[in-house]
């Protein structure tokens, strides 16, 4: 029995480690996880608590609707989905024809309003003649019965006569003063004009430019350059003013809505620096960016079916608020972010200083190309029309 309890006890021995290795190895865990704490605590009293983490993030940019302003039969289309369309690219034609009728009749309305001004002004003149002929006669009437009143004491000339003499006299100057009413109203019409700036002209001039502006619509440019998406549009289809045919997307002009929850917010500001990284290539590439705003409320407070919380069914849901963060144009460029990709937005709040909410008014619009630029051609076809029509009679 000895011999075995001895086998044993040495078998034992030799199979548990040294109370030396163990403390060893128990001190060692607790060494790593002391290190990790402090390690984390470093890290939380210089980084950890000034940052705040969602990744309740997404993509935003501008969504350019293309629609037409006036009504048309679609007759190409100059752009498909995901092409690249640059600023005052023509993406679709509508038949010019029922455009094309409307200005030559508003053409057409402006050299007759202008030979209309032009017969004014003559009209005018032969007024102004009349009158110095009605003056003539008032005169010749007024030295007629000057004469014969000079030669009545000697009865050459009859009572009667003198009264038909003075009769004429006033019928004279009847005649004198209509025209002069007569010259004073129509001088009214044309008073201080030309046939370039009357009244009338200026009127018709300006119904060719709201024509030929429907005219120029039947073209839709791009108003920014951008990618083609969701085209809705098909040849031969007629639009109505307002229907979206397609829509154009900037890349360029991105920015980020991070959804904080309510209680990260307090110390969120404007300008505060954001590091994000996006879904689409990981973590290997971050983007800087700086935050911009705050949204006005809520997305419950501003969804389709907002929740009704004066129900009886009540249940408290932590808010999310929309942070509206601009990204570096450069680094976009680099590497280009689509509308609605994922990504994670980590926000630097060790500096408070700035505003909580934007204060400051935009003054810079989203760069964009007017689709309306028509002015040197139609004013060139209205100069054109009316030097055609004036001749000579360009002044009263």
């Amino acid at each position: 029995m000895s011999a075995s309890a001895s086998g044993t006890s040495t078998k034992n021995a030799i199979s548990s480690p040294p109370n030396g290795k163990r403390r060893t190895l128990v001190f060692a865990v607790l060494a790593l996880f002391a290190c990790a704490g402090i390690a984390y605590g470093l890290w939380w009293h210089s980084y950890g608590q000034f940052s705040e983490y969602t990744d309740d993030a997404y993509v935003g940019g501008n969504v350019v609707q293309i629609t037409p302003q006036v009504a048309g039969a679609v007759l190409s289309i100059a752009a498909d989905d995901t092409d690249f369309v640059k600023a005052g690219q023509t993406l679709v034609e509508l038949d010019k024809t029922e455009s094309r009728v409307a200005l030559d009749g508003a053409e057409a309305q402006l050299a007759q309003t202008v030979r209309r001004v032009r017969n004014l002004m003559a009209t005018t003149a032969a007024l102004d003649a009349g009158v110095a002929q009605r003056r003539a006669e008032l005169a010749k009437a007024q030295e007629d019965l000057a004469r014969r009143e000079r030669v009545t004491q000697s009865g050459a000339v009859s009572e009667e006569e003198i009264q038909h003499a003075r009769d004429s006299m006033a019928s004279a100057r009847a005649a004198l003063e209509a025209s002069q009413q007569a010259l004073a109203a129509h001088r009214t019409l044309i008073d201080r004009t030309t046939v370039d700036n009357h009244p009338d002209v200026l009127v018709a001039a300006a119904r060719v430019r709201d024509v030929f502006l429907s005219f120029s619509r039947t073209s839709l440019p791009a108003p920014v350059s951008g990618f083609v998406a969701k085209r809705n549009v098909q040849v031969g289809q007629r639009v109505a003013p307002g229907a979206s045919l397609m829509t154009v997307v900037p890349l360029e002009q991105v920015w980020v809505d991070a959804n904080f929850k309510e209680r990260q917010l307090a110390y969120l500001r404007v300008g505060q620096p954001v590091k994000l990284t996006a879904d689409l290539y990981g973590s290997e590439v971050e983007y800087r960016g700086k935050v911009a705003g705050f949204s006005a409320g809520t997305g419950s407070a501003f969804a389709l079916l907002p929740p009704q919380n004066a129900s009886g069914n009540w249940i408290k849901i932590v808010q999310r608020v929309p942070v509206r963060i601009l990204l570096d144009a450069e680094e976009v460029r680099k590497h280009p972010l689509r509308i609605g990709l994922s990504v994670q937005a980590t926000v630097d709040v060790k500096d408070t200083s700035g505003p909580t909410i934007a204060t400051e008014v935009r003054h810079a619009p989203i760069p964009s190309k007017p689709v309306d630029d028509v002015g040197p051609d139609v004013e060139a076809m209205i100069a054109e029309t009316i030097a055609a029509n004036s001749g000579d009679g360009t002044k009263p």
